[in-house]
């Protein structure tokens, strides 16, 4: 039973300025906020980044890192008589093979920077000057709500994040609520293998996520707003604090906070980031109720993810009309990610709806033979490269069995075994699985075990029960994760069935 005076919120944070989770660290936080230190460690033990203390290099397993040479580069750490750990993806797809060193700094190994779009027209336009004004914050405020919502419904904007929820439902659900204590909450914790793409807006432009933050809290009449970022993401939380300095006397009728995650992927998905902001365990939360109606401490919450938001300025200013018709088969500009096989990888801000090969040409082109895909990161499986030219937005994708999800799109050539591939994938859903219900953690692990048992033993009666395993995980698990965790298998067999026949 928590004290009534108890402090929960503050768990995670404490535990970070102490080192880690120790027993020391335990009683000195459970001294200051009176929470049991059972519960302490329990949340504690959750996040990677607080559980083993201690200074260490982190380095990248996901996808496009490990066929960049990921295992090759841990070895060699290891010979220099580094102690590394090994984690599931840092946002730096572009930048593979990539590591964070013992002070949570980026070191990368590309011989290449991170490549975007030139100056455009477009809704976000990476490379265009940073705009201090705040002039859409104005208009808002000489503009009826209700109107503003208006706009945004015509403008057909949808969650960037990786559902694909229309943005005003958000916006008018919050407002129709009874309760007027409300918060707008940012959710950067970026961690879908082969995403980026809010990592480049916040460092480029974090004024107009901020500006977009500011113009939804005063439509749904709030003044609190939370930014939750990934932990890893150091210099994107110096970005932030940079701008907000920058805006201040903009945004002095708001109340920002920003708030770190501690390496867990599951809080990307939103009603775990609650939870984590509340200072528990990350496990997403049952629904309904929705956070638009009970979110962040149980109150009426809107939830975008940085790129959604940082749409919304441009909207205001130009009309919702004008949104739509930029892009192709879908409304708006999007930030698409490409890594892996292309010349340039970097995030290329283009019409939403267009093909893989309009995306890589954007990119350099592609490099070697291209064979595979994945579309919108480690959820949306693979492609075949037969499939180059369906439209990248959320339906074609949906039909043809994958998701656009967060657009981060990977390139595979002929030199990567697609079963590796999988396995791969399968791995990262293995170590982020949050263990809440059990056709997710059991059946990651049963399919990730699975598939490096025929990797090594090169009998495919290692995979005759996977498709089964993956369809109770579709139908039992309470969040998305569990629900796509095994995509990446049945993608790749499907499209892919040699690279799983008997092997010598």
């Amino acid at each position: 039973m928590q004290k009534p005076n108890a402090n929960r919120e503050k768990i995670i944070e404490l535990l970070e300025h102490a080192g880690g989770v120790t027993e020391e660290s335990v009683r000195e936080v459970h001294r200051q906020t009176g929470i049991a230190e059972a519960d302490i460690w329990g949340t504690g033990l959750f996040y990677t980044l607080l559980r083993e203390p201690g200074k260490r290099i982190r380095l990248c397993d996901g996808l496009t890192c490990q066929m960049f040479g990921a295992d090759s580069l841990a070895t060699e750490l290891a010979a220099a008589g580094k102690s590394v750990e090994r984690v599931s993806c840092l946002g730096q797809c572009d930048l593979a093979p990539a590591s964070l060193d013992e002070d949570m700094e980026l070191v990368t190994y590309a011989k290449h920077q991170t490549a975007i779009s030139p100056p455009n027209d477009l809704a976000m336009n990476l490379a265009g000057d940073v705009d201090l004004n705040y002039s859409a914050l104005a208009k808002v405020r000489e503009m009826n709500p209700e109107d503003v919502i208006a706009v945004l419904e015509a403008s057909g904007l949808q969650g960037r994040g990786g559902a694909g929820f229309p943005a005003h439902f958000k916006w008018t659900s919050v407002r129709q609520q009874a309760e007027t204590e409300r918060y707008v909450i940012c959710n950067a914790d970026e961690a879908e293998p082969g995403t980026f793409k809010d990592r480049e807006l916040i460092l480029r432009q974090s004024h107009k996520m901020l500006e977009g933050l500011a113009i939804a809290a005063f439509v749904i009449e709030s003044n609190q707003i939370y930014i939750y970022i990934r932990g890893e993401y150091t210099n994107e939380y110096r970005a932030i604090e940079r701008a907000l300095e920058e805006s201040k006397d903009a945004l002095k009728d708001f109340e920002f906070t920003i708030v770190k995650g501690h390496g867990a992927y599951i809080c990307g998905e939103e009603t775990a980031l609650l939870e984590s902001l509340e200072g528990k365990r990350g496990m997403p939360r049952l629904k309904p109720p929705y956070p638009t109606e009970s979110g962040f401490r149980g109150k009426p919450s809107l939830i975008h993810n940085v790129e959604t938001i940082a749409c919304v300025p441009a909207i205001i200013h130009r009309g919702g009309e004008w949104f739509r018709k930029l892009g192709k088969t879908e409304a708006g500009s999007k930030l698409y990610c490409i890594s892996g096989h292309v010349v340039a990888p970097g995030v290329y801000e283009l019409p939403l709806g267009v093909s893989l090969d309009e995306l890589a040409d954007a990119a350099g082109g592609y490099v070697g033979n291209p064979i595979a895909f994945s579309p919108g990161g480690a959820s949306s499986g693979f492609l075949p490269i037969s499939e180059r030219a369906l439209p990248l937005d959320y339906k074609h994708l949906a039909d043809a069995g994958s998701m656009l999800g967060s657009a981060g799109v990977v390139v595979i050539n002929d030199t990567v075994d697609m079963a590796k591939a999988a396995a791969w994938q399968l791995e990262f859903f293995e170590r982020e699985s949050c263990g809440q219900c059990a056709p997710c953690r059991i059946g990651t692990q049963y399919i990730r075990r699975q598939v490096d048992q025929f990797i090594q033993l090169g009998d495919p009666v290692s995979l005759e029960l996977t498709g089964d395993v993956g369809w109770e995980m579709e139908e039992g698990s309470i969040c998305g994760l569990g629900m796509v965790a095994a995509k990446p298998l049945e993608s790749a067999r499907k499209h892919f069935p040699d690279a799983f026949k008997t092997r010598d």
